[in-house]
């Protein structure tokens, strides 16, 4: 495409969400200062460092697949799948991760440290969107059990990791995507029944830990300085910063270490603790104007594909945003569920990114014929 002077534009403009973008860099930013905060007294030149690549990186992939149309995976979305299902059987036989948990989560490839259930996200959310758009009528029993059955294989594979809040995340997503595909309600209120009388069943059956998430949630006061030691120096952080916060580098429960992984799960309190109420509800406000862009790309999306992958990501988006401050704030049992371009981890930074790539594709190519 060329613009009236002749030159050639690589991304048209009226093609590309500003405010979407922009969104998206404010937020990297922001994460980035809090992260150096975060880790003043640790390393935070290695940390903001690692990060910015992670970013910068994903930025790049960001603006590639912007450009290439989404659909030209729609072909190899069944390897696509397969291939994550076998790096998820990868991590159950070579995996490894805390054992304090008790989870066998990343994969060690020379000097590669990843977690491949970020990257199988990806990959689970663009094979069911073209899974979807090749039904009829996903109230067909048949037809429904086909996409559940697909769905679930991996979501079973990262339950015997065990890693059950990245489960969650996976079970949010795809309920999320099969309600925008317009499934009945009868299914919907059955699905919900069976959640409610499948969890005292499988209590007994969750490793202690899991046992004590759940039991510092209901009485937060219970085992302050155990298993509910983090739950409670995160809200111990969260109300000390009041308004304005105590300032960039200068929160106590910060910079003295009470919060525990405060450079990962627990970094809304050290955003919260220094710059108060005002900086979380300006991190919530950027958070809401992406979720807005998001659900805005796939309603106007023309493509069924297009608007399942789109609607996938954003739950992704909302169920980690949902759970990591409603977790630090006690609103949720704790779970180890970062914080969307806060928390540290350049496997996490280059998901979301590369996941933003993909819708940005959607809007991108929304007005070419399919």
């Amino acid at each position: 495409m060329k613009n009236k002077k002749g030159r050639f534009l690589l991304f048209p403009g009226h093609k590309i969400d500003y405010l979407l973008l922009a969104t998206i860099l404010g937020l990297c930013i922001f994460g980035l200062v809090v992260l150096s905060s975060a880790t003043l007294n640790i390393d935070p030149v290695s940390y903001v460092r690692k990060q910015a690549l992670a970013s910068v990186l994903g930025f790049v992939c960001l603006f590639i697949l912007m450009r290439i149309d989404f659909r030209i995976f729609k072909k190899y979305y069944l390897l696509i799948y397969i291939l994550g299902n076998i790096l998820l059987l990868a991590t159950l036989v070579f995996g490894h991760g805390d054992t304090s948990w008790g989870s066998r989560s990343w994969l060690k490839l020379g000097p590669i440290n990843f977690q491949p259930a970020e990257f199988i996200k990806l990959g689970l959310v663009y094979s069911l969107s073209v899974f979807l758009e090749k039904k009829d009528d996903i109230n067909q029993p048949l037809q429904l059990i086909s996409v559940l059955a697909f769905a679930m294989v991996p979501i079973g594979l990262i339950l015997l990791q065990p890693d059950f809040g990245t489960a969650m995340v996976f079970i949010f997503i795809i309920a999320s995507m099969l309600f925008f595909a317009n499934v009945s309600w009868k299914y919907i209120l059955g699905a919900l029944l069976a959640g409610i009388l499948i969890l005292p069943i499988s209590y007994p059956f969750l490793d202690d830990f899991q046992k004590d998430r759940i039991l510092n949630f209901l009485n937060p006061s219970a085992n302050t300085q155990g298993s509910g030691y983090q739950a409670n120096e995160a809200q111990i952080a969260i109300g000390s910063g009041k308004f304005m916060g105590k300032g960039l580098y200068q929160g106590s429960q910060t910079q003295y270490n009470f919060i525990p992984t405060k450079q990962t799960d627990s970094i809304f309190p050290v955003l919260v603790e220094e710059l108060g109420f005002i900086g979380g509800a300006g991190l919530l406000i950027l958070y809401a104007i992406m979720l807005y862009r998001l659900m805005d790309i796939a309603r106007t999306s023309r493509d069924l594909c297009g608007r399942y992958l789109t609607i996938g990501y954003t739950a992704m988006f909302f169920i980690h945003i949902w759970e990591n401050v409603g977790m630090n704030m006690g609103l949720m049992p704790i779970t180890g569920i970062p914080l969307p371009f806060l928390s540290y981890g350049g496997t996490f930074q280059l998901v979301n990114l590369i996941a933003l790539g993909l819708v940005l594709s959607v809007h991108y190519h929304k007005r070419e014929a399919h």
